[in-house]
């Protein structure tokens, strides 16, 4: 597994809605910082591949991960390829990070079956490592990190890919995650953060984008003592407190503390925008908090 530090940037869809040309400038202001790996989503914004090659070749060390490459988007060979392209171009710099994702918007783009999502991505590995591969290959194979917050995905990402990445999920589920682990894999866990210390704007902010509505988060955060009603209408308090670091950048550093002391090796930080701009003050001032002075 490449080093990919204890935090980084987790690079919010929001974000998007900026030309590439502003992106590009962002991402190397990032690589100055010295946060440790930058995640990229996949929705329905930039392609996830072609938004990783893009962000290696805007930025001088930072690895980038996918956070996730959805299963459904491509099949097995045109992954496992794209993966290794990018390690062998990007040497120590790119893993895969892949996962099913949801059903409900899978199957609104053509893909997803009815078949179990385990069935699903246990078959989808097996074939990605199957894969067949001409050009010159990488040094190493790419690492795979699996999206996993249940049990059962979080075991197959324990015995069949490098680890584990956990979306949306309170610090319990970080301990939780951890002891299905064991203590080799790599555990990457995403926090949203709201730097502001005005509680009504910040939990507003979060209220946004917290997918709370969505099976897979709904579902496995009623494991974690939530009710079904504390997930209405974007979360209560409680719900939005437990999920979203909000405040200024001690009590962020605070709560990365707390992923880390529960198992997480690694946590990446999605800072939701107060407005339309990428967040660059906040990246700065997360990087003080959490880079030049450790957590």
């Amino acid at each position: 597994m490449i080093d990919i530090g204890s935090v980084g940037i987790w690079w919010s869809t929001a974000y998007d809605r900026a030309p590439f040309s502003v992106e590009a400038e962002a991402l190397a202001a990032i690589d100055e910082q010295g946060w440790g790996a930058v995640w990229l989503p996949e929705h329905v914004g930039r392609e996830i591949m072609s938004h990783s090659a893009l962000a290696l070749s805007a930025m001088r060390r930072a690895p980038v991960v996918p956070g996730v490459a959805n299963i459904w988007a491509r099949d097995a060979t045109a992954m496992m390829n794209g993966a290794r392209t990018l390690t062998e171009a990007h040497p120590n710099r790119f893993a895969l990070g892949v996962g099913v994702g949801h059903r409900n918007v899978a199957k609104s783009r053509g893909g997803a079956t009815d078949e179990s999502p385990v069935v699903s991505v246990e078959r989808y590995l097996a074939d990605m490592a199957a894969a067949p591969y001409a050009a010159a290959k990488p040094e190493t194979e790419p690492a795979r990190i699996l999206a996993a917050l249940g049990p059962k995905m979080l075991r197959i990402a324990a015995t069949h890919t490098a680890g584990a990445h956990s979306y949306t999920v309170p610090v319990e589920h970080t301990a939780f995650a951890r002891d299905v682990l064991g203590a080799g894999p790599v555990l990457a866990v995403e926090q949203k953060v709201v730097l502001s210390s005005d509680a009504d704007a910040a939990r507003t902010t979060a209220r946004k984008f917290l997918p709370v509505a969505l099976p897979n988060y709904r579902n496995n955060l009623l494991r974690f003592g939530f009710e079904i009603d504390d997930l209405a209408d974007g979360g209560t308090d409680d719900v939005v407190d437990r999920l979203v670091a909000w405040g200024d950048p001690d009590a962020v550093r605070t709560r990365v503390r707390e992923h880390l002391a529960a198992g997480a090796d690694h946590v990446c930080l999605q800072i939701l925008p107060l407005d339309r701009q990428l967040p660059m003050r906040a990246f700065r001032e997360l990087a003080d908090a959490l880079i030049a002075d450790p957590v």
